[in-house]
Parts: structure tokens; C-alpha cells; sequence
């Protein structure tokens, strides 16, 4: 099939419309590229055309209140749904976009209900053993990748509130892992955490500034302040970092 045709299938099924004559998609998005702390998020999902989500937008539009509340009719009307991740040690052995994909991967493998094709936001597609296209600014286009956009980015957020608690001082629940103000100064006055990205510039710089006497570490570690003994961590199923239903 090609790409007109798997879009014009897409949009039969996701663009807030739902008889696609082609099959199932699946729309897949991710959370927290961009952010120094954290893992990475994606979620796949395929939609119920008898159970049509009023609402349905990118993540970034929407506030933390209707994030929450799509995100529960999601799972409990979508035909299936995953949620994967990858680790910040995965983000920094394999580089964030490499990750991404890893996440994206895990998400769709965690569908328990095979899509026929699956659309991903941006301009990237992870390898897939179904036909897939990458759709810019998918998220605003799709009703199938705005409800990933909105599980992924829930998802991460609960993450980082964990943290929050397990590394209080950092500001996590505000800015989720992002590079704010708060975060940076945070990062030279207790030091770099093991759920940093060690991998992104202003982390690194932190970690050359402790070894040159510039920054203070807390916990008298040079790199790291040292992990919680019982640090919660997302369920999983499966495979590592994926979660979902049908």
C-alpha cells in the first residue's frame, strides 16, 4: 500500500472519524525527547469506531485536568493500547532518537490486537513488521496519534512525579526532567541524579564542572547522587517497558 493510501486509511479510521475500510491502525506518539531527566515515552493505540473520544487533540494543548481524563476513556475504550519506555541508561548508550524508536517499538509490540498499519507522529518510523508512515504534526491530524500523545505524555508524567519524591529538590513534578531555570540550578547545587541524561549537554557539563572543582555533587559522589534503595518504577508487561490492554 502506498503512503497516500495508509494515510487515507488512517484518516477513515483516526482523523475524528472512524470506518476504516483498510483495517486497524495504529497511532503511535512519544513524550520527553527533549527533557535532561527521565526516560522516554510512546503509546500506541488503536480506536473503537462504536466508541468514539470527544476531545481528542495533541498532548501539548491540553492541561494536566483533560490529559487525565482522556487518558482514562482511552483505556477503557480503545481497542487496545501500550504504553513503552526506554531507560535513561538506553537514552545514553543508543542516543535519544535511537531510543525513541526503541520506545515506540516496545509500545506497538504491546498491542494486543495486531494493527494492519500503524502511523507515527514526526519524521521518523521505527522498525516495524507492519507497514508505517511518519506523519508531521500527526498528533494535530490523527485522532489515533493524538490519544498515544496523550497516554505517552501522562505515562512519563507519573514517572517524574515519582521521582519527585524519590529526589526531592530537583523540581521534577513542575518541570518534568525539562531544562527550566529551576532544573539547571538544581543540577549544580545537588548534583547529577542516576535518572539523568548523562548523554545531553548541560548534564555533561555539569559532571565536568563537578571534576574541576565548579559545581558541588551532593552525597560526596563526583558523578551521581546515589539511587533510592526502592525507587517505584512503572508496571510492566511482557517486555521491558510496555505496558497496555485490550
Amino acid at each position: 500500500m502506498s503512503r497516500a493510501q495508509l494515510l487515507a486509511a488512517g484518516a477513515a479510521q483516526g482523523n475524528f472519524g472512524f470506518a476504516a475500510p483498510h483495517g486497524l491502525v495504529a497511532g503511535v506518539d512519544e513524550a520527553g525527547r527533549g527533557p535532561l531527566a527521565g526516560p522516554v515515552y510512546a503509546a500506541a493505540v488503536i480506536l473503537n469506531p462504536a466508541q468514539p473520544i470527544a476531545g481528542l487533540a495533541d498532548s501539548k494543548t491540553l492541561d494536566a485536568a483533560t490529559r487525565a481524563r482522556l487518558d482514562a476513556e482511552i483505556r477503557a475504550r480503545a481497542l487496545a493500547w501500550a504504553t513503552g519506555s526506554a531507560s535513561v541508561q538506553e537514552i545514553d548508550q543508543l542516543n535519544i532518537l535511537r531510543a525513541t524508536l526503541l520506545a515506540m517499538q516496545r509500545a506497538v509490540a504491546g498491542l494486543r490486537v495486531a494493527p494492519r498499519y500503524v502511523l507515527v507522529d514526526g519524521n521518523q518510523c521505527p522498525a516495524l513488521s507492519f507497514p508505517v508512515v511518519s506523519v508531521i504534526k500527526g498528533d494535530a491530524r490523527y485522532a489515533s496519534i493524538s490519544a498515544a500523545s496523550i497516554l505517552a505524555k501522562v505515562a512519563r508524567d507519573r514517572v517524574m512525579a515519582e521521582l519527585d519524591r524519590s529526589y526531592p529538590g530537583y523540581g521534577f513534578a513542575e518541570h518534568k526532567g525539562y531544562g527550566t531555570a529551576q532544573h539547571l540550578h538544581a543540577l549544580r547545587n545537588l548534583g547529577v541524579t542516576p535518572e539523568h541524561r548523562c548523554s545531553f549537554a548541560p548534564v555533561r557539563d555539569c559532571m565536568t564542572g563537578a571534576a574541576h572543582g565548579r559545581a558541588s555533587v551532593a552525597g560526596g559522589s563526583l558523578l551521581h547522587v546515589p539511587a533510592p534503595a526502592a525507587l517505584g518504577r512503572p508496571a510492566r508487561n511482557r517486555m521491558p517497558g510496555t505496558t497496555g490492554r485490550t
